[in-house]
């Protein structure tokens, strides 16, 4: 194999180890068993190069390309994520291959498979929807992992050459939720649109906050919308329906901020007074949060510095350099005009 043709792509596939793995031992890591340092050592000694030639190489030889896979890039947050991330990537020499996978588990798989097969040197997963309660349905995260590193962002899948970097949702939701029924409110409503691994973990944090705070709820008071991100005056509308048919609340927690302000067009068409009598809180501290009168309280996941440093950590594996596998960031509660929230 002439030098221009080998990449650090070649070598991990030879030896069947993953490109970290791979650049670990050229860097003399000492997190290697020494089985697979055998294993690489021998298929660069295959190629005809010498380890440290070939590590020369490899620096001008990898793909310098970035795999970045999301389920919608027309969702508000998750096209912010991606703007950071290919930023990032660009200002340290590394291009990015971008692939709107849509929900489909087998669209997912189709496109992960695809950037492998471009010799992508990472891929980042974008947003929480391709991870899955059915651990099976994650193999393809998993035999991705094997190849190249993958980068999970707002979810958690753990596993050789995964890593994770994301907000507690939990917890932010929980002390949102606790927050208003500090501020008076019994009668909470939380609205949501997505059934995702953060989903999941927000419709947790409410209903933990409800407990904690001795507050009964009813099924009725989680409102499940299942139409478009755009359609705002649809999720007015079916608040309006909830409430036409007897449902009592006095305030909304939102899993985005798109569904928050569908809230306060539902209120001010009702007539109520933001925030004396009605409150809303959404999520992701959207520009959508500046587009109404009151402005929104929102919680800010702090996507950009997510996304920053889940690149860093990407770009830190690429250099053998042993990095954390999950960091959890806590989110702001970012008060504006929505509520009247006792102050910590």
């Amino acid at each position: 194999m002439k030098e221009h043709t080998v990449t650090i792509y070649d070598i991990s596939e030879k030896a069947g180890v993953s490109i970290a793995t791979v650049s670990r031992v050229l860097n003399n890591s000492s997190n290697v068993s020494e089985n697979t340092r055998k294993k690489v050592l021998a298929a660069i000694k295959e190629t005809g190069y010498t380890p440290n030639a070939f590590a020369r190489g490899l620096g001008l030889n990898t793909m310098k390309t970035i795999g970045i896979l999301t389920a919608d890039s027309s969702d508000l947050y998750l096209a912010k994520a991606i703007y950071y991330f290919e930023e990032e990537l660009r200002e340290n020499g590394y291009d990015s291959l971008l692939c709107c996978t849509g929900y489909e588990l087998k669209d997912k798989k189709a496109a992960i498979d695809l950037l492998i097969s471009k010799k992508v040197d990472g891929i980042i997963l974008v947003g929480s929807h391709f991870v899955y309660p059915d651990a099976c349905d994650n193999k393809y995260i998993y035999g991705a992992s094997e190849k190249v590193p993958v980068m999970l962002l707002n979810a958690e899948v753990e596993g050789d050459n995964i890593y994770c970097v994301s907000s507690d949702d939990h917890d932010s939701v929980y002390r949102a939720t606790m927050k208003l029924v500090e501020s008076g409110h019994k009668n909470v409503l939380y609205y949501y649109n997505t059934t995702s691994y953060s989903g999941h973990l927000k419709e947790r944090g409410f209903r933990d906050a409800m407990k904690d705070a001795g507050i009964e709820v009813t099924e009725r008071q989680f409102q499940f919308f299942d139409g478009s991100n755009e359609d705002i005056h649809g999720m007015s509308a079916q608040l309006e329906k909830a409430a036409s048919a007897g449902l009592k609340f006095d305030a909304v927690i939102a899993s985005d901020d798109t569904l928050a302000l569908s809230a306060v067009k539902y209120a001010q068409a009702k007539g109520y007074n933001i925030p004396d009598d009605f409150s809303v809180i959404g999520y992701n501290n959207s520009m959508l949060t500046n587009c109404c009168d009151p402005e929104i309280t929102s919680i800010d996941n702090k996507v950009e510095t997510l996304c920053k440093h889940l690149t860093s950590i990407l770009l830190g594996v690429l250099s053998g350099e042993e990095m954390p596998k999950k960091t959890v960031f806590k989110a702001d509660i970012i008060e504006k005009g929505t509520t009247r929230l006792n102050k910590d």
